[in-house]
């Protein structure tokens, strides 16, 4: 590259090669020095040279002048420089790399004022290059430029000055050194410039400035917000631009809002908004709105002055769609705060809403929706947008092909049916669950998140939430319970835990393959998740078979690590695992050894003993397909049908006397018969699995306890009744010397070999002992309306509790609290041991 420039040069005429003339310069330097020795010898010539033209063609020649001593040389040299530099940012960069930057840096503070001049012209040309900006950052420039920003500089100085401190101002280093040399107050000085230039390049340094909290500070403190407003009056559409760029971030701190508004700045910025010839600047006008009516106080004053009047009428005026959208957003933001929202209440916003949400673009209508959430948190507009026809529109909207629309319209509905039922009932008048629960397929965490809060929002209602479920939603929501969204995860478990209080849903839950997902979220950190997650299975817990899936899963083993934790536990998770046992007793037996009297025995009820701890139990299915082993057998309950009980009941009529006293029946068997009875039981559930394993002679047992002990009027007498009954059926009273004598781990060995499987039904036992005897009272008390507990305690030892009243009921001779029993099956049938007495505690306890 070259570059021309006529220099004259007080001397002799040299050769334009650079290093010809670098070495002319060393020895006329020399020369004026003087030799060694000789100081002061010779005396300077009194003479110049004539004025030559110089001509330099490479820009290394022009930079080796900028360190001339002449000041006519430097002022062409800077000039040159200038002229150069301007032509791209190519030769900016090789300006740089033959070392420019440094001589120009001194030349800045020159006393010469064209010097000075030419230097900041040819300064603030280099520093709009990134590169040659990194470099000047290194220098101590910004006190030596901020130096020249004084009203006695010559304006040019200062439109280049201020050139350099726009270019440098970007950087955080050199915002600070700014800052910190006091260069805020000449800038702010310099707005009002006579110069569009310089207040161009002052407005730019300053929006840079003030994007740090001390220089917005010091902006309001240095008044600094009345010239901001003055160059909303220029005629230059940039510098309106820049100011209310400005202005938007000095007005976020509260005092420069009130200035602003003491100002009357408000009204001027409404005058821009007003007058349709600007209105490329009405998106940064609103945005400084925003600002101002984000304050409390500020809105206030504006309000009465007629302010949010305008801003309604504005939103209304038919405008660009991108402006319009602006103004929109401005209101939503607005109503951020309670108070602001109960004053755009005043003004009637929902109106001017509801009108935007059916104006025919997506830009404004995604606006609109997000004004109308925020505005949904005021429980009188939500009801206006309900009466303006506003649900229906937002509906309308899912199903805009626009993603960011339909996010917004969710949202919207979300926060409106927000414990206000009449809405949630305007969206289903609208079917706008049918298009929610298609969106909950969607690929937008927030659509699925708002979708699914909507939808909880609604189920409240039984109509709504069977017409919810009969679109699909328990399939729909499958997915979410896996994601990774914890938003998502907190809505949709949410619904779920309200949609699966109906029975239809905890089944297609169930067939959905949902629980596994719903059990996995019990692992979470996230509390409101695992919250949520506890309540969906307190829910789903209501049916056995969602009950025995859950912890088919592990839900329960989870439940107790967590509830062992001080840490972990919460009421929620206290509340899941109750549920969960309360629909389990199986495992609720196993796991705690003690069934309440409320706890109702049902076909299915087995018996696995203790678990050893952190094993899961596994379910009956589980076990029944086990090969059989040397452990104690499960025992299950599973009344058979009908039929099969009258033939039974025929069959041994012969050998089965009824006493009439006390409604007992005392079977009486002859030992050899005993043995070909276990055959016949056995011989027709032998071979078959599990679930066809019906227990007929616990069918007859029940049958008795119906015909001769439900009859009975007394509560002591059908208790020793069916203690009577159930001990007969197992084999008869036991003295307690002799306990050791009964062959019961023999039989229950025999039972497991002709069955050819580990679960044996109890009814088919009959050399039982405590655990077996109290399991079949608990299980025929329970058939019979009879209230008892069934505990277990150590050694197989297990009782029945029962809570009876002393006197004589007959003659109302009843105590006015009930006392607690237990129930001798074993050594004196029918006997009635007060708890906690020697006999109870001998009767419980080895």
């Amino acid at each position: 590259m070259h570059v021309t420039a006529a220099i004259a040069l007080s001397g002799t005429v040299f050769s334009d090669e650079y290093t010809l003339l670098r070495k002319r310069l060393l020895s006329s330097r020399r020369h004026r020095m003087g030799k060694k020795g000789k100081k002061g010898s010779e005396t300077p010539c009194a003479e110049t040279f004539e004025p030559l033209p110089f001509e330099g063609k490479t820009p290394a020649t022009i930079v080796l002048l900028l360190r001339s001593l002449e000041e006519d040389i430097l002022a062409k040299a800077c000039e040159a420089i200038h002229m150069f530099a301007e032509k791209g940012d190519e030769n900016k960069v090789s300006l740089l790399g033959l070392g420019a930057l440094e001589p120009l840096c001194q030349l800045i503070a020159h006393m010469n004022q064209l010097v000075r001049r030419k230097a900041f012209m040819a300064l603030g040309i280099m520093a709009n290059n990134d590169v040659v900006r990194i470099a000047l950052k290194k220098m101590d420039v910004i006190p030596s430029i901020i130096d020249k920003l004084s009203p006695e500089e010559n304006i040019v100085v200062h439109e280049f000055a201020t050139l350099c401190l726009a270019s440098l101002s970007v950087e955080f280093v050199c915002k600070a050194q700014i800052f910190d040399n006091k260069g805020l107050p000449p800038l702010i000085r310099l707005l009002s410039s006579p110069d569009p230039d310089v207040m161009m390049n002052s407005l730019e340094t300053i929006f840079n400035l003030v994007q740090d909290h001390q220089s917005r500070l010091a902006m309001h403190e240095l008044g600094g917000i009345p010239p901001l407003l003055d160059l909303l009056k220029s005629e230059f559409p940039v510098i309106q631009q820049m100011a209310l760029k400005t202005l938007q971030n000095v007005t976020v701190d509260k005092e420069s809002c009130n200035t602003l508004r003491e100002e009357q700045g408000f009204e001027k910025l409404m005058d821009i908004l007003s007058n349709t010839e600007l209105k490329d600047l009405h998106a940064e006008a609103l945005r400084v709105v925003v600002n101002c009516l984000n304050d409390s106080e500020s809105l206030q004053v504006i309000h009465k002055g007629g302010g949010l009047m305008r801003l309604m009428e504005f939103v209304l005026t038919p405008n660009m769609p991108e402006i319009q959208s602006n103004a929109v957003e401005c209101i939503a933001r607005v109503a951020q705060s309670s108070e602001n929202r109960k004053l755009l209440h005043e003004e009637n916003v929902e109106t001017v809403l509801v009108e935007l949400l059916s104006v025919g673009d997506v830009s404004v209508n995604t606006a609109a929706c997000k004004a109308v959430f925020a505005m949904s948190f005021h429980l009188a507009s939500k009801d206006s947008f309900r009466d303006l026809g506003g649900i229906s529109e937002v509906v309308r909207l899912l199903s805009n092909d626009s993603l960011v629309l339909r996010e917004a319209a969710t949202r919207a509905l979300s926060n409106l049916t927000h414990s206000n039922q009449l809405n949630a009932f305007a969206v289903y008048e609208a079917e706008g669950h049918e298009i929610l629960v298609q969106q909950l397929y969607g690929n937008c965490p927030s659509t699925v998140a708002n979708s699914a809060a909507t939808l909880g929002n609604m189920a409240g209602q039984e109509v709504i939430r069977c017409s919810i479920l009969s679109h699909g939603v328990i399939q729909a929501l499958v997915e979410p319970l896996k994601s990774t969204d914890t938003q998502v995860l907190v809505n949709a478990t949410l619904c779920l835990a309200v949609m699966a209080c109906d029975k239809e849903a905890r089944a297609q839950l169930l067939l959905a393959g949902g629980l596994p997902p719903l059990v996995n979220l019990l692992r979470t950190d996230e509390k409101e998740v695992f919250h949520n997650a506890c309540l969906a299975i307190n829910a789903c817990s209501s049916d056995v078979p969602a009950a025995v899936e859950m912890c088919k899963f592990g839900a329960l083993e989870m439940l107790q690590q967590i509830n062992q934790s001080a840490t972990q536990r919460s009421s929620f998770s206290r509340l899941a695992m109750i549920s969960l046992l309360n629909s389990n007793l199986s495992v609720k037996y196993s796991l705690t050894g003690h069934l309440a009297s409320t706890d109702i025995i049902s076909d299915g009820f087995y018996d696995v003993g203790k678990p050893p701890a952190g094993q899961r139990i596994r379910t009956l299915k589980e076990l029944s397909e086990q090969p059989v082993n040397e452990q104690r057998p499960i025992i299950v309950v599973n009344t058979a049908k009908a039929e099969t009980v009258r033939e039974v009941r025929q069959s041994n009529q012969s050998e089965t006397d009824t006493s009439n006293k006390g409604g007992s029946r005392t079977t009486r068997k002859k030992k050899d018969d005993d043995k070909q009875k276990e055959e016949d039981q056995t011989e027709t559930l032998k071979g078959k699995s599990w679930k066809m394993m019906d227990d007929v002679f616990l069918q007859v047992l029940l049958k008795d306890a119906k015909e001769y002990i439900m009859p009975l009027s007394d509560e002591r007498e059908q208790c020793a009744a069916l203690a009577r009954l159930v001990s007969e059926a197992m084999g008869g009273a036991v003295e307690m010397e002799k306990l050791h004598e009964v062959p019961w781990l023999l039989h229950l060995s025999e039972l497991k070999f002709l069955l050819q499987s580990n679960v044996v039904p109890i009814g088919l036992i009959n050399r039982g002992i405590y655990c077996h005897r109290a399991l079949l009272f608990k299980c025929l008390a329970d058939r019979i309306g009879m209230s008892c507990t069934l505990v277990r305690g150590e050694y197989n030892r297990a009782w029945n509790e029962v809570l009876l009243f002393n006197g004589n009921p007959s003659r109302n001779e009843r105590s006015s609290k009930p006392c607690r029993y237990i129930v001798d099956l074993m050594h004196q049938p029918g006997s009635l041991l007060k708890a906690n007495s020697a006999a109870a505690l001998q009767y419980q306890t080895l």
